[in-house]
């Protein structure tokens, strides 16, 4: 069995500092550029420009010794479980947002918006969410 998580590529995006980001991709986000490693091009065959997608990142500023949070890093608001939240911080820091293909280019570079995640964030996935296309 392998156990091994590979990186695809990585997020460039105007975002550097991670608490300047939005807490969703709809407050605010930016587009962004998902730099993959040019092995994975054909991977990328069947998507195009317009359609939804899921990016998996791995949130490597999270803090995985979190594992319970302020919603929204706003201290009025009771205490949840990380479970119970999109926070970064929690075991294994995987982040997950849909995005819309805005452009792509060679070799395996997508424009997507919008993009929460900070620059060089890794990117572990990407997923179709368009059901015609998932056939």
């Amino acid at each position: 069995m392998d156990t091994t998580l590979k990186i695809l590529g990585y997020v460039r995006s105007p975002l550097t500092d991670r608490d300047d980001a939005p807490k969703s991709g709809w407050e605010g986000a930016p587009e962004a550029w998902l730099e993959l490693d040019p092995a994975y091009a054909p991977a990328l065959l069947g998507l195009a420009v317009g359609q939804r997608i899921l990016v998996v990142t791995w949130l490597h500023q999270g803090d995985r010794t979190t594992l319970q949070c302020h919603p929204r890093a706003d201290k009025n608001r009771p205490m949840r479980g990380v479970f119970a939240t999109r926070s970064p911080d929690r075991p294994n820091p995987l982040g997950l947002h849909e995005v819309e293909i805005r452009e792509m280019a060679a070799p395996a570079r997508l424009r997507v918006y919008p993009l929460e995640a900070i620059d060089e964030t890794p990117v572990v996935d990407i997923k179709n969410v368009d059901a015609k296309r998932a056939e």
